[in-house]
């Protein structure tokens, strides 16, 4: 059976708790760019979600799990998105909410156990990410977790004054 426990983290199921901690990462404009948001999200949004969040993932074709830490709780989150049953892959998306808790391997291991999950777990061939071009530490998170560049998407994306290129990154279940 496949843990979603290592040796510093442990990945778990969204709760009713997580609502102020959801709410400040979803209302963070400086992590909107990561997400493509362009709007707040109200608690009221938000906790409906929570109450919706136990849909399996074959209904609602995404999964979204906390990162925590044995000491502190919760510090990031890491979804599944996209799900695609029938072509067996699905989308991976990680933050890891403040820069204290970042370049400590927190990331590299909860990548690894949504990896190891979709693929022993959920039967899936591939997982794939999107990547900001300026990303460095996303890139080499994935990159270092058996991830291919696969793709440069030329202006993907706008910040309100730019365009920025994104790298799509693939991994395949061999």
């Amino acid at each position: 059976m496949v843990s979603l426990k290592g040796e510093h983290i442990f990945l778990r199921a969204l709760e009713p708790e997580d609502l102020d901690f959801i709410y400040e990462i979803e209302n963070d404009t400086s992590l909107w760019v990561l997400s493509d948001t362009q709007t707040p999200y109200s608690r009221f949004l938000i906790k409906q979600y929570l109450e919706n969040a136990q849909q399996d993932i074959f209904e609602a074709k995404q999964l979204r799990l906390v990162i925590c830490t044995t000491d502190d709780g919760a510090i990031g989150l890491i979804d599944v998105f996209d799900f695609d049953i029938k072509n067996k892959r699905a989308g991976i998306g990680i933050l890891i909410k403040d820069q204290s808790n970042r370049y400590k391997g927190y990331g590299k291991e909860a990548l690894n156990l949504l990896v190891n999950y979709c693929f022993k777990t959920l039967h899936l061939h591939q997982v794939y990410a999107n990547i900001s071009e300026t990303n460095a530490a996303s890139l080499a998170l994935f990159e270092n977790n058996g991830f291919k560049k696969i793709g440069l998407k030329k202006d993907w994306s706008f910040d309100g004054q730019k365009f920025s290129n994104e790298y799509m990154l693939q991994r395949i279940n061999n």
